[in-house]
């Protein structure tokens, strides 16, 4: 049995893939990670940049669909939608052996429609019945204009992560959309399932920065303390929504939680060490997508300890103490919202210009 393995089997903590390739999936290399301990898997805009320009396994689909009248972009959305099916096929084993707690492949909506709600919904709606997998799940960003369609979404019973997530009050806001979803859904809610996706290391990539620009001791101090602090109170809140009378009267009815998955877990400073977001956020009821680096380097030395509800009052202290310096939680996390969405737009857009370039020569070719 591997670290992955206990992870799950001891501290009930999901270890999920956070890449696709398509060689991956035609080697068995995707198969060989799932029986290693992996137990979903999750994409973005950049992952598939990634994997479309930087091989050529994806040309002949392309061309083919060049070829058969397809746009630009509906030739992108058939090579993404081609491996995520092929992904789901893999998975699908951990979903019905998990009784649908696991096994799930995230496909995000076009991050251009972030900040459209009405686009938002009409996409994942689309792509949930394009792809007509119960082990599926639409990716939608944390963005005020992203709430509605999550919830709408989730009271029609499809299976969402959100993704995105950097604030604990945009948080609550998404763990309401959710409840609210599952209120409007009629009957049974047991097939409904849904992910938080709270981002861990970009957090302290920011106020790192910030702490060196102040550069005082106690500023230099807090370093890299900000994302597991930040990550443990997600926890906390989460553990506060999920009870009581409002909640028991879904879990009645079927109702699942809705789990907190940290994103953004691999070691963006090489100081400090590689599994650092995965050892401090271990614990019940939560899923940890790691980049295949990172899940390489936690099966090797990480270690397999139940931490995220520990040091509670020291990661409260930790974000007063950023307060005290002027660093504002709220203030940092929108400017990483706003990156965030940027980022997976501009991915996206140069993606499309690449694809683009080659269909134009394809058009040139005799």
């Amino acid at each position: 049995m591997s670290r992955l393995h206990d992870l799950f089997d001891h501290e009930s903590q999901s270890p999920w893939l956070d890449n696709i390739r398509r060689g991956w999936i035609a080697s068995g290399e995707l198969e060989r990670w799932v029986a290693r301990g992996v137990r979903g898997l999750t994409s973005n805009p950049s992952i598939f940049q990634k994997a479309i320009q930087g091989s050529a396994e994806y040309d002949q689909q392309f061309t083919e669909a060049i070829g058969s009248g397809l746009d630009v972009e509906a030739s992108y959305w058939e090579l993404v939608t081609s491996d995520i099916s092929a992904a789901l096929d893999i998975l699908r084993r951990v979903y019905d052996q998990s009784e649908g707690l696991d096994g799930y492949v995230s496909v995000e909506v076009d991050p251009g429609l972030a900040r459209d709600s009405e686009g938002t919904e009409a996409s994942a709606r689309e792509l949930d019945e394009r792809l007509a997998a119960p082990n599926l799940y639409i990716k939608i960003p944390a963005t005020a204009e992203g709430l509605a369609p999550i919830q709408q979404m989730i009271s029609e019973k499809r299976s969402i992560n959100v993704t995105l997530i950097f604030s604990l009050e945009r948080y609550a806001a998404v763990m309401e959309a959710y409840v609210a979803g599952l209120e409007a859904a009629p009957g049974d809610l047991s097939d409904i399932s849904s992910v938080a996706s709270f981002f861990i290391s970009r957090v302290d990539v920011e106020i790192d920065r910030r702490l060196d620009e102040i550069g005082t001791q106690e500023a230099l101090a807090l370093k890299g303390k900000a994302a597991v602090a930040n990550g443990k109170l997600a926890y906390e809140l989460f553990q506060q929504t999920f009870t009581g009378p409002r909640w028991e009267a879904l879990v009645v009815r079927g109702a699942r939680v809705q789990r907190p998955l940290w994103a953004s877990t691999s070691t963006k400073n090489p100081d400090y060490p590689d599994t650092l977001y995965v050892d401090e956020l271990i614990g019940p009821d939560t899923v940890n997508t790691l980049p295949d680096d990172t899940l390489e380097a936690f099966e090797h030395h990480g270690t397999v300890a139940r931490t995220v509800d520990e040091g509670v009052q020291e990661a409260h202290a930790v974000i007063d103490a950023l307060a005290g310096l002027g660093i504002h939680m709220d203030e940092v996390t929108e400017n990483l919202e706003d990156e965030g969405v940027a980022a997976f737009e501009k991915s996206f857009d140069e993606l499309l210009a690449a694809l683009g370039e080659k269909a134009a020569g394809l058009a040139c070719d005799p």
